[in-house]
């Protein structure tokens, strides 16, 4: 549903041209110290407008706390943030009720919700609501000290030239794609639960919870596949669990090992595109020819990275809280 975690658990709520949309986050802890400047700077990395290739809406995000928060510290009860949706243009929507993008939820959802649902913006299936997502981000990374978590873009459209790469679609006047790998060091040995709470079930889980995610790929990922086990194999250093080659990615029988994390996920190229497409009339029950007008982003991938660490943070904080209970049983 739209809940995740299991101590440190986040729901997320709104649709892109609602009121707003936030978040309600249990199992903090309480005495954290917490204020709209330590959500700024990713908050700001998230948004559109700010580069090429990115949408042109601009919100202003700033987070509003409703819950949770007394005297600028955490106070262990469920915190509630609330981002408002100021800058919208639902009329952009309008004519495409009847025609729903390929690609993209529309079809799926009004078939899902009978018709009910919020079309504007693509609702709740709309990238809006990963600001959210960037928000639980920003705490669970306050709690992860001594761990770093950075992402950062490596292709656009099988360029690693990120510019050439934009340049094409912009050529094209189309969408584009790309890739996005997550580095994650000071992490300790034995993070994670077997068998479905592994490390990479649950941050596979929480990735695709970013829209238009299609792929991802831990260490050497689909390359391992045309690897001997000899060259695959990461010799143990020493009792600290280094390695001389990294190919599993920090993570071993659903654990980490020490290492340092990494993966990789692959962005589809936005389904909004101006190019010209087909697609069935669900008034007329006609196929016909559209092409998707208003505020798109050229290349999701570009705003992905600080998702892609938020994502990462809460399931590595919610871990943690996890391993720390057991060894207070124990």
């Amino acid at each position: 549903m739209n809940s995740f975690g299991r101590i440190f658990r986040i729901n997320i709520f709104g649709e892109s041209h609602g009121e707003s949309v936030g978040l309600n986050l249990d199992g903090c802890p309480a005495g954290l110290d917490l204020t709209v400047a330590d959500f700024l700077v990713d908050i700001e990395r998230r948004k559109g407008g700010t580069q090429k290739g990115t949408t042109p809406r601009k919100e202003d995000d700033l987070p509003i706390f409703k819950s949770g928060l007394f005297n600028g510290k955490t106070t262990g009860a469920p915190i509630t943030i609330l981002f408002e949706n100021n800058n919208t243009r639902s009329g952009d929507y309008e004519k495409l009720r009847a025609v729903p993008r390929p690609g993209h939820a529309d079809f799926t959802a009004h078939a899902k919700f009978g018709g009910y649902e919020d079309y504007r913006g693509g609702g709740h299936f709309s990238g809006r609501l990963t600001v959210a997502l960037v928000a639980a981000g920003v705490i669970a990374k306050k709690l992860l000290k001594g761990i770093e978590i950075k992402a950062n873009i490596l292709e656009i459209g099988g360029e690693t030239d990120l510019e050439k790469g934009l340049n094409k679609a912009i050529e094209l006047k189309d969408s584009i794609g790309g890739i996005v790998e997550c580095r994650v060091t000071g992490l300790p040995i034995g993070l994670g639960e077997h068998f479905f709470d592994s490390v990479e079930s649950l941050i596979s889980h929480a990735v695709f919870a970013i829209p238009a995610v299609r792929g991802i790929e831990f260490g050497t990922g689909f390359a391992a596949a045309k690897m001997f086990g000899i060259d695959h194999n990461d010799s143990i250093e020493g009792a600290s669990g280094k390695t001389t080659t990294n190919h599993a990615g920090g993570i071993v029988g659903g654990y980490t090992n020490g290492n340092e994390m990494v993966f990789r996920i692959a962005i589809k190229p936005t389904s909004s595109t101006p190019k010209e497409q087909q697609t069935w009339n669900w008034e007329n029950n006609e196929i016909e020819a559209f092409s998707v007008k208003g505020r798109h982003d050229l290349c999701i991938a570009l705003r992905v990275p600080v998702v892609l660490e938020a994502v990462t943070a809460m399931v590595l904080a919610d871990l943690m809280m996890i391993d720390q209970q057991i060894k207070r049983v124990l």
